[in-house]
């Protein structure tokens, strides 16, 4: 299977088309400066079956045990003991609520350090509100995804976040993230995607909607939520 490139990576391949438009002979300014989401649906498809990706060939969970079996599990080896005390933490205790979930994604949050204001949706709030909203990104930064979440009661295996990007009604990007296996315990984790930059150029401006998913092994659907990504030529276009 090639390597397999990310939407914003695609995207910049406008900027080679957006080249010749502005450079065509005989084209008056007014041209140059064609409405934003200009992509037909024909690039969208194409951009859409490049990063169609199916799941991991062959790929087979490991099976489930719960906390007290894993601690109960060959104490007499020491350096299996010390792999759980890095995954459990010393004094591992698990959430007795049976109506807390095992698995809490608390916050989703855009970062970038030339952001004007932070960037972070409460995602224990009304997550249909967000499909109302966007979140401005200028051209051209640097960013990263922020996942925060908390497990509470079992160790949670193979958790994987999901993106899917969709434009005018198009899914142009899928991607999942590997976020790892963690144990119960008080504080947070977060997770951060790896450092991408957004393109510049009026193909690659406009509005996609994303829909998020934080799963795991064992396809348990620990929340799903919309949201909206405008690339802008400024933070306050």
């Amino acid at each position: 299977m090639g390597r397999r490139r990310s939407l914003f990576a695609i995207l910049a391949q406008g900027r080679a088309t957006e080249a010749l438009i502005l450079q065509a002979p005989g084209k008056k300014q007014q041209e140059n400066d064609m409405a934003e989401d200009d992509l037909t649906p024909e690039q969208l498809a194409a951009i859409a079956a490049e990063n169609d990706v199916g799941e991991t060939v062959n790929y087979k969970p490991p099976a489930q045990k719960t906390l007290q079996e894993i601690q109960e599990l060959d104490q007499d080896d020491e350096s299996l003991r010390k792999y759980k005390e890095v995954l459990l933490g010393a004094g591992a205790a698990a959430v007795a609520d049976p109506s807390v979930p095992n698995v809490q994604v608390t916050r989703l949050t855009l970062m970038c350090e030339t952001a004007p204001n932070p960037l972070t949706l409460d995602l224990q709030g009304d997550l249909e509100a967000f499909k109302k909203q966007s979140f401005i990104l200028k051209e051209g930064v640097e960013y990263r995804i922020k996942i925060s979440f908390k497990v509470n009661k079992e160790i949670v295996s193979g958790l994987k976040y999901v993106q899917q990007t969709h434009r005018k009604g198009v899914r142009i990007d899928k991607t999942d993230y590997m976020v790892g296996s963690y144990g119960p315990r008080p504080n947070e984790y977060d997770f951060l995607t790896p450092l991408e930059e957004a393109p510049k150029g009026m193909l690659a401006r406009g509005t996609y909607n994303i829909k998020s998913k934080f799963t795991d092994d064992d396809k348990h659907d620990h929340l799903s939520w919309e949201w909206n990504l405008n690339i802008k030529k400024d933070w306050k276009d």
